[in-house]
């Protein structure tokens, strides 16, 4: 386990203006999620738990003072429209609220923001708005998303859907949110794959024409060792990331 750095982030939901006055980061992080169906044994906020606890994870890793702003809960995620409790907002909602809520950020001197992503729905849109905060800002200012379950090395080509990854990240940093007496249940109607293809078409455009249950992937083989190996690895890249983002040169190049 990496040793703790000696400082913690100051969580915006928790300080008080004053706190945030006298704060001198530059770096911030935005957890982002989804409240979408995983199955019926994890719960429908799992995309928000796993991308606050790699935001969290990560910031405690690096030997500067980051802050840490309240999570955004409700993403791009129609495709689980089927599976009650799902929540979503359209693409052009999503990326409008992503980018005036950094841009909040910006006008207070948090220059640099990572979006610390946990819905794979999000990603395009997460990258659309990075790029466009970037171009459009005032010179200094700098966003970058981050996709957890991209950074846990071969662990990644085993992300499904409250699948092994998710349930042992749950089993690791909220182990009452799995309803363990129904994961035989969950691995039993999952899919084996995300979608329907066909000549590298995906013919499905929602979860729930390929799977029952809304799970993607065996959720037996999540257990909380394997959660506090991917836990390990996503903050110790985020952690890389926040580093490499503090000592980045932002300036926008010149027209060629």
């Amino acid at each position: 386990m990496s040793e703790r750095a000696i400082y913690s982030p100051m969580d915006l939901s928790d300080a008080t203006w004053t706190d945030v006055r006298d704060c001198e980061a530059e770096l911030a992080v935005v957890p982002v999620g989804s409240t979408e169906q995983h199955g019926p044994h994890a719960p429908l906020g799992t995309d928000v738990v796993t991308a606050e606890a790699v935001a969290d994870a990560g910031c405690e890793r690096v030997d500067r003072e980051v802050v840490r702003a309240p999570a955004i809960p409700v993403g791009v995620a129609e495709e689980h429209r089927q599976f009650p409790g799902t929540m979503w907002v359209s693409p052009d909602t999503f990326r409008s609220y992503v980018r005036e809520s950094v841009e909040s950020l910006f006008y207070h001197g948090f220059e640099r923001v990572v979006l610390v992503n946990g819905h794979g729905g999000n990603v395009d849109a997460l990258r659309e708005v990075g790029a466009r905060l970037t171009r459009d800002g005032d010179e200094g200012t700098y966003a970058v998303p981050f996709t957890w379950f991209e950074a846990v090395g071969d662990h990644s080509s085993d992300m499904g859907h409250g699948g092994p990854l998710e349930t042992a990240l749950l089993r690791e940093v909220a182990p009452e949110l799995v309803r363990e007496d129904r994961v035989d249940e969950a691995s039993a109607d999952a899919a084996d794959g995300w979608g329907e293809w066909v000549s590298y078409a995906n013919l499905a455009y929602d979860s729930a024409e390929f799977s029952d249950n809304g799970v993607v992937g065996d959720p037996r083989e999540g257990s909380a060792e394997r959660g506090e190996e991917l836990l390990e690895l996503a903050a110790a890249a985020l952690a890389r990331l926040l580093e490499a983002i503090a000592e980045r040169d932002v300036s926008r190049p010149e027209r060629r």
